[in-house]
């Protein structure tokens, strides 16, 4: 084994290894997953017993998922220019209702029909996603509505034998096979996330996670519509349009107040956000404070490794205010590498803790950043932070931001690296 390895003359560090850089291994993993696919999907064709109402029952789901997609067309695309992570399809609708209703051969020719109008019409004209990336997703949905099926397959048979009351028994049998779809899904999406190199993809959001579970609960509910009163079906229909539009509305609320950088509130969002706590605070007769957090040498930074490795840096420092800040504490970016942090209910002794505990981690941060000779580590990081406390530092919002901005200043002349707190 080698030992480890050495700076070059620039200062930077060689590529660690990873899985998305060796081609073979992600071949591999690629074809793994899509011959697995491909076999069971042949399997189960010889396998299933098709008879007229499954076919009838799948020409419904095809048609009904064409239009809503047709329908929702430009808000998918909209929702897809707007963020280039991945985010929940509402085809997951008409998928879970195949994994309850169809055999596992016509479930997965729908998950086939659904994603390839949804590449055809959206994805291949806006050009965001390579073909072999779609047979992959397309891939690792149709694992997971296998696998989801077999467990209602299972539990069919189970409360059979058994001879459980269905009433009871089948929303509990659902429920655990809207578990397996979601558990197997994520899982294989962790699994390319880390691939790709990219793991912070794999976190979805809280709202995320309950989109997910409402589209296949919506999916659920269209099975037992279509299985039961076959024209009650299309009742699915609007409120899956008023979903998907009211999950854009949100998107592009996010985006409104969010500095796409770093993921902070942007200066907008943070004034707005100070001015309601000092209107709290005024009526309450209560403390907060205001921070201002400067990198110290950001431009040497810029300079030195290249811009890319500059917004690395502020994403890092965006990272350790969310990890160090309260929930109710607010963040952001005023542009630059200036930061401003709201410390709102706090006495000036733990809004002066909490920002020494901030320059702290900074010097603490190390920094995996590319450059044009590959990945380099930033250490030796530092800030100059400026604390204004209402109000003994201003009784307004621009006094507050003066002393501040002052301070930081003031933590500048003085040598950097230090929390300085002045009064109007």
């Amino acid at each position: 084994m080698s030992g480890p390895t050495k700076p070059n003359s620039r200062g930077t560090h060689p590529r660690k290894w990873s899985l998305w850089r060796q081609p073979r291994a992600l071949v591999r993993f690629f074809l793994t997953i899509e011959l697995a696919v491909a076999a069971l999907t042949v399997f189960f064709a010889f396998r299933d017993d098709v008879v007229t109402k499954h076919w009838w029952e799948f020409a419904v789901l095809c048609v009904l998922a064409l239009i809503q997609a047709e329908a929702s067309r430009k808000i998918e695309q909209v929702r897809r220019l707007i963020t280039n992570a991945p985010h929940v399809n509402m085809t997951s609708v008409w998928v879970f209702a195949g994994v309850l209703l169809l055999p596992y051969s016509l479930s997965g020719l729908l998950v086939i029909i659904v994603y390839g109008h949804l590449w055809l019409r959206i994805q291949r004209k806006m050009g965001t996603r390579p073909v072999h990336r779609v047979v992959f997703s397309t891939s690792m949905i149709m694992l997971s509505a296998y696998a989801a099926a077999g467990v209602y397959a299972a539990g069919r048979m189970l409360q059979q034998s058994s001879n459980w009351s269905g009433a009871t028994t089948t929303p509990i049998i659902i429920a655990v096979a809207t578990l397996v779809f979601l558990v197997v899904n994520n899982v294989l999406v962790a699994i390319a996330a880390s691939l790709h190199g990219r793991p912070s993809h794999v976190m979805i959001s809280w709202a995320d996670f309950g989109l997910e579970i409402a589209t296949l609960c919506l999916g659920a509910l269209a099975a037992l519509a279509l299985d039961n009163v076959p024209y009650l079906i299309v009742l699915i229909l609007p409120p899956l349009l008023v979903l998907h539009r009211a999950v854009l509305v949100k998107q592009l609320e996010e985006l409104a107040i969010t500095d796409q950088k770093t993921g902070l509130l942007n200066a907008t969002a943070w004034h707005e956000a100070a001015k309601n706590e000092l209107s709290r605070a005024a009526r309450q007769n209560s403390c907060f404070g205001v921070m201002m957090v400067d990198l110290d040498y950001f431009k040497r930074v810029n300079d030195t490794y290249g811009h890319l490795a500059g917004d690395e840096v502020l994403k890092a420092i965006a990272r350790m205010l969310k990890d160090e800040l309260r929930d109710y504490d607010s963040a952001g970016r005023f542009g630059g590498e200036e930061f401003a942090v709201l410390i709102p209910d706090s006495s000036p002794a733990d809004v002066v803790a909490t920002a020494e505990r901030l320059r702290r981690r900074v010097t603490e941060l190390e920094v995996l950043a590319p450059t044009e000779n590959g990945e380099t580590l930033i250490t030796k990081l530092s800030a100059s932070i400026g604390v204004a406390i209402y109000p003994t530092s201003g009784t307004t919002l621009e006094q507050l931001m003066l002393t501040a901005d002052s301070a930081v200043y003031t933590a500048k002349s003085n040598g950097r690296n230090q929390v300085v707190t002045l009064s109007t």
